[in-house]
């Protein structure tokens, strides 16, 4: 039994969550050492008709599947593969990682005043077999100003991140209230993944 586990995400924030949990982890990534063998952005297109909960644990299953692949072309050892997904919702639509700053202003602005969804699909590959969880939160946004949307867009911090903002960041002055999972909002829910990681054999 290993006594690590390969994280396959680049965002520090669940590197983070992963640590509070005292859980050893490697990174498992794309485009390491010149191996760029599949397609993040193909990975992510939201299919016609998609609701919000099954694109988000469709994509984090692609994208455990994306990271075996990457374990034995690379001919690591083997250890637990853990995935996670994280998607906006505003009723049946999703918000995903803005294209460029506008695109963040725009999110932004239809977020403002409103109560949205924050799902965070959590999976764990053992060998052949495979577990997975799903964490659903509710985060209401106070009303913004343009000039408040546009004061934040400017940070930079809306970039890469589901639905353009980071609640552990500046946008945390937007929220007055929040329910559910703070870490699944983060990124990584840490009690589900813990309930994962407990099914692998590791004492969290």
């Amino acid at each position: 039994m290993p006594d690590f586990i390969y994280l396959a995400s680049q965002s520090p924030r669940r590197r983070q969550l992963l640590d509070q949990l005292g859980v050893r982890h490697e990174l498992l990534v794309p485009n390491v050492d010149g191996d760029t063998g599949e397609d993040a952005e193909a990975i992510e297109e939201v299919l016609p008709g998609e609701v919000p909960t099954a694109y988000v644990q469709r994509v984090t299953g692609l994208k455990l599947d994306a990271a075996m692949a990457r374990r034995a072309r690379r001919g690591l050892p083997e250890a637990p593969i853990l995935c996670s997904d994280t998607t906006v919702a505003l009723g049946r639509a999703i918000y995903g990682k803005p294209d460029d700053a506008a695109h963040a202003a725009r999110m932004l602005s239809e977020l403002a005043g409103r109560t949205h969804r924050v799902l965070t699909a959590v999976a764990l590959q053992m060998g052949t077999r495979r577990v997975a969880a799903l964490s659903v939160s509710r985060v209401t946004f106070a009303a913004l100003t343009p000039q408040q949307v546009d004061d934040y867009v400017a940070t930079g911090e809306p970039l890469g991140k589901a639905g353009a903002y980071g609640v552990q960041g500046r946008a945390a002055a937007f929220i007055p209230q929040l329910s559910g999972s703070y870490s699944g909002i983060m990124g990584l829910p840490m009690y589900e993944t813990a309930q994962l990681l407990r099914a692998a054999g590791f004492a969290v």
